[in-house]
């Protein structure tokens, strides 16, 4: 049997660069002094980058959060915008049976109207006060102007058109109309 060696010889060791001189990438070496206090600013830069980046990711998560929160708050809104139309025409119809002598139909629709509103109300849906408010662009789209002696110049003297907000957020305006000065004689 024939057994190999490792030729020990052939290998080729390469003595460590003397302590305390590192080279630079220039080809200059730093005392030890200089590289200890090199490191540490790398570790400075390097820790301060990870609070940084820790900081960054803990805000996004906040961010995203919120959205999200907002996002369901607001999803029922398209629904709501939706239903507005028919609840008018339920209204109107409503208002129409009351002239027919219908008190038993009426009655009826008048507890399916308020169970509309309040599953809207539910889902923070409400109707937007209109009628002897001051009148704000905000949450009225005023149709026409009349003058009134009874009202304060801007004041929302008819409702032509109910408004709606969800939470802080309009979904319809309210049609108004808006009293000022009578014409002076």
């Amino acid at each position: 049997m024939n057994e190999t060696t490792p030729d020990t010889d052939r290998l080729e060791t390469q003595d460590p660069p003397p302590a305390g001189d590192a080279p630079r990438g220039n080809g200059e070496t730093l005392s030890p002094s200089d590289e200890i206090a090199q490191l540490k600013r790398e570790r400075d830069e390097s820790r301060d980058q990870a609070l940084r980046s820790r900081a960054e990711f803990a805000n996004y998560q906040k961010r995203v959060k919120q959205q999200a929160d907002t996002d369901r708050v607001y999803a029922v809104g398209s629904l709501a915008r939706d239903l507005l139309d028919p609840l008018d025409n339920l209204g109107r119809a409503i208002d129409a049976l009351r002239a027919t002598g219908l008190p038993n139909v009426t009655a009826g629709l008048d507890m399916v109207q308020k169970l509309l509103l309040d599953v809207l109300a539910k889902h923070g849906v409400e109707p937007i006060p209109a009628h002897g408010e001051p009148f704000d662009p905000n949450f009225h789209e005023a149709v026409t102007q009349q003058p009134s002696a009874e009202h304060p110049e801007g004041t929302v003297v008819a409702e032509l058109s109910k408004g709606y907000k969800i939470r802080d957020r309009v979904l319809r305006p309210s049609k108004v109309a808006v009293s000022i000065k009578p014409p002076s004689r």
